[in-house]
This record gives C-alpha cells, structure tokens and sequence, in this order.
C-alpha cells in the first residue's frame, strides 16, 4: 500500500503548481509528501534518499519530470534511482505524446502513463503499446475563492481576459521550409488542412498525409516522423489563438492578453489588444477573477479539456471557448459555457456581445460553470482520483 507520495517542483511553473495543487489533497489523505526541487537537484535528492521507502512510495510526475534521463536520477550501472528504491512511477503528460518520444528509453519499469486527452491516449496504445496506460484524466482547476465570496459583476472591470502567450506562425517558417520546396508543401498541405478542418485530429491527420503522399511508408516510419512534426502542432494552435482574438478586437472588444507575442499579432484595430504581463499561474487566477468572460483556445485537445476551462469557470468568469469530446459531454453550451466554433469565427464577437450585453445571463452561466467544475474538476478532485483508482489498488 502506497503511504509516501513524491511530486516535482520548480520545473515548468504550470506543472508545478499543478503539482503543488495536488499535494494539499494528499496530505489530507494522510499521505507523506516529498517535494522534489528541480533547481537543487542534487541536495533534493540527499533529502529524497531519506525520505523513500521501498514497496510503499509514489512518483507523480507531470510530462516526464524526473523520468527523462536526468543524469542524477541515474547511477553508474544507468540503473534508475526510482528502479533501485522499488518507487511506482506515474507520469501525467499535459501535451501530445509525440513530443516525447525521445524519453521512453528512460521509463521506470513500475511505470504508468496517465492521458489528459483520450486521443493521445489512443496514439500511445497504438504506437507503444508496452507501456502500461493508467485511466483518462483531464486536466484540473484551481479556484481562488468560495462560492459565496466570488468577485461579482460589479468587481469585474475587464470585459475580456486571455492569459497565454502567442507565438506567430512566421517563428515555425524555419521548422517548415528547412529540408526544400517538396517538405515545404507537404507540410502546408498538413497546416492547410487542419485549418481548413479545425475539427481534425492531429495525429490522424499528419498520418493520413503521410500514407497518402510518401511512397512506401511504413508504421515504423510514420513513428520515427511523428516526433519532427510538431512544429505543426504548435503552428496551428498559435494560428488559432491569433484568428480568435484578432475576431474580436478588430469587432471593438477590447480583450486583455496576459502572456508574451501580442504585439506581434497582425490585426486591424491593435489598439484593442491590452497588453498585460507574463504572468504565473496564481497571477492568471487573479486576472480570471477581474474578468467577467475568459477566453480559451484549445491547445488542439480533441477528447480533453485545459485547464483555463475550468480555472475560468472556478474564478467566477464565464468561460468562452471552443470544444471537444470530452466538453460536450460535460458541459451544456449556454448553461456552463459558451461554446465557440473555430470554423465559424465570425459568430464569436456576437456570442461574447450577447453574455456582456445580458447581466442575468452572464450570471446564470457564470453560477452554474463554478457549480459544475467545483463538483468534479478541480485539483482536489484529481488527487482523490489517482488515489482511488490507482494508489490504493498498489500492493
């Protein structure tokens, strides 16, 4: 039985504080909780030898922290620290498991991967399947606050806030163009058809175009390749995140970008993009909970959901966003949300207008959204769910 729990910080701060969330709950579950710093490694890791024992300690990672090679977490024989203290392994990946293939020589042998999207949990049952898969898990949220101390319309100044950096589609041209004009097109054909077809998966989709137009490609081949192209990935879900607000501040709405690249996005009326801070993931909360609408692009999660869906609706902010699967069989367009279609952005400054425009509606969906996701999609809720469905069935 699992008694001793150890989490990763000071890496990638969202994971972190991801982790850190969790933490509080396991605590409360009675669990004994290391926290490991990434930035002290090595004394970390004095402290860590202590505090393990075999047979009854847990790691829980989030995208490979700690399992990724790190040379201080292999001894000389390249025998694990994690294999040698007989410590379960359990790694929660945020993003597409293309982008990490490079890691799984690394894997713990008591290892288990948790998906936050159930496509990418179909693309590791199909192209690795050795790798023990533990049960769909989206992302959570964190709340700042109790139901009846949300921040109202009154104390909510900004209309409109997204907090998330943009990148311009011109910073991949590189990525693109740099194997010759025939790479060149088949990787626009790719783009071009994500974006014309914005309800595509991207993994299907990358291998219908590799079947269709590399001669003689094999499974392998396409497995090998995959991890080269998320250029194409992180291109379409920047291109969206620019179209998305450049739809609603070349309308009038004024919108508030909290993250780095906004000046870079190439719109109509600039004037109407607010330039804030970079911002930690406390400091997002607290400009969510000014905010009566929070906007969400999704991260290209086709059966999942980001956490700034949830981080909306638990702040008190009516949460906009574009679907999924997943959503749409959690949440009612209209009750919980506003749901958006990136193949219709003209439909969006509308949307928006009629929330803004309508205090008894903005409301009734900002209620019934915290309601939902403090029921079962916060942080709290995802730590009793690893207990329950994975640490307390450990032998």
């Amino acid at each position: 039985m699992i008694k001793k729990i150890i989490l990763f910080t000071k890496g990638i701060e969202t994971l972190w504080f991801f982790s850190e969330q969790m933490g509080k709950t396991f605590e409360l579950l009675g669990y004994d909780v290391f926290y490991f710093d990434q930035c002290k490694e090595y004394r970390s890791l004095s402290d860590l030898i202590w505090f393990c024992e075999p047979g009854v300690t847990a790691a829980i990672s989030f995208n490979y922290d700690g399992c990724a090679g790190e040379e201080y977490f292999i001894d000389s024989q390249g025998i694990s620290f994690f294999d040698a203290r007989e410590v379960v392994f359990i790694n929660i990946v945020v993003d597409h498991p293309f982008y990490y293939h490079k890691f799984v020589p690394y894997l713990p042998k008591d290892y288990t991967q948790i998906s936050i999207d159930r496509e990418h949990e179909a693309y590791l049952k199909h192209f690795f399947p050795n790798i023990k898969r533990g049960p769909f898990m989206p992302l959570g949220g964190t709340s700042l606050w109790e139901k009846n101390s949300l921040p109202g319309w009154e104390k909510r100044p900004v209309d409109i806030v997204f907090t998330g950096n943009y990148n311009p589609p011109s910073m991949f041209e590189e990525a693109i163009t740099r194997n010759g004009p025939e790479y060149t097109k088949f990787y626009y054909d790719i783009i071009d058809d994500l974006i014309e077809h914005p309800w595509k998966s991207m993994d299907k989709t990358i291998i219908e175009h590799l079947n269709r137009d590399v001669e003689d490609v094999s499974e392998e081949g396409i497995k090998e390749t995959m991890p080269n192209m998320i250029f194409i990935d992180l291109y379409v879900r920047h291109y969206f995140r620019g179209e998305v607000v450049k739809t609603l501040v070349d309308s009038g709405l004024k919108v508030y970008c909290f993250g780095a690249g906004w000046d870079c996005l190439p719109c109509e009326h600039p004037e109407n993009i607010i330039n804030g801070n970079v911002l930690d993931s406390l400091g997002c909360l607290q400009q969510i909970s000014r905010s009566k609408i929070s906007l969400n692009v999704m991260p290209w999660f086709k059966d999942g959901a980001h956490d700034r869906v949830f981080n909306s609706m638990l702040n008190g902010a009516v949460c906009a966003s574009d679907s999924s699967k997943y959503m749409d069989e959690i949440l009612k367009d209209g009750k919980d949300y506003v749901r958006y279609d990136l193949a219709r952005l003209n439909e969006l400054p509308g949307k928006i207008t009629d929330v803004l425009e309508d205090r008894e509606k903005w409301e009734s969906i900002a209620s019934c959204g915290y309601n939902r996701a403090a029921k079962r999609h916060t942080w709290a809720d995802r730590a009793r769910f690893l207990h329950s469905e994975i640490l307390c069935k450990i032998q």
